[in-house]
């Protein structure tokens, strides 16, 4: 046991160590700030730029004069050249059957679209729910479906960035090795 200690209320106590006060804990919220107008414009923008992309597609023929589907040039119905790669190799590029694989999803034709290009088949897909995205985070002013950590946003997009690219450069060595 330990004596009492003499309280002091005199000038002996102006002396006496001061003990900080305990730190303020102060709550800080996760969560997401609001949207500036400029990002939400963008993801507007970016969304009527998809819009366009659907467009063009919906705008395009990828059947033939026979009436059968087309597997890849249809491109050129937009006023771009034909595949150089394609010219010059007697092969395709990894993106050759995309632009037709997009034409033939917009009009309901998945079993052509698949046989265009299976890649381009999913991008249009994946630009769908992009476009539906981009409107709806614009509008609401947060990002849909997106989980408020810092960067998920980042790591998603590039998660689902970098799968593409497997798969185009995987569909386009079979072609190579196999056609």
């Amino acid at each position: 046991m330990q004596p009492e200690q003499p309280t002091t209320t005199g000038p002996e106590s102006a002396n006496a160590p001061i003990e900080p006060a305990p730190p303020v804990v102060r709550v800080v919220r996760r969560g997401r700030r609001p949207m500036t107008r400029l990002v939400r414009a963008v993801l507007v923008a970016f969304g009527v730029a998809l819009a366009a992309i659907f467009a063009a597609a919906a705008s395009i023929n990828p059947y033939g004069p026979d009436g059968a589907a087309q597997t890849m040039s249809t491109h050129t119905q937009l006023g771009l050249p034909p595949c150089n790669f394609a010219e010059m190799a007697g092969k395709p590029c990894p993106s050759c059957g995309m632009t037709t694989s997009f034409a033939l999803l917009v009009r309901g034709d998945v079993l052509n679209s698949l046989r265009a290009n299976w890649v381009g088949t999913i991008i249009c897909v994946v630009w769908a729910a992009a476009l539906v995205w981009t409107f709806a985070s614009g509008i609401r002013g947060r990002l849909v479906l997106i989980p408020p950590r810092p960067g998920a946003g980042e790591t998603i997009f590039t998660a689902i960035t970098g799968v593409i690219v497997v798969l185009m450069l995987a569909r386009w060595g079979a072609l190579l090795i196999w056609d």
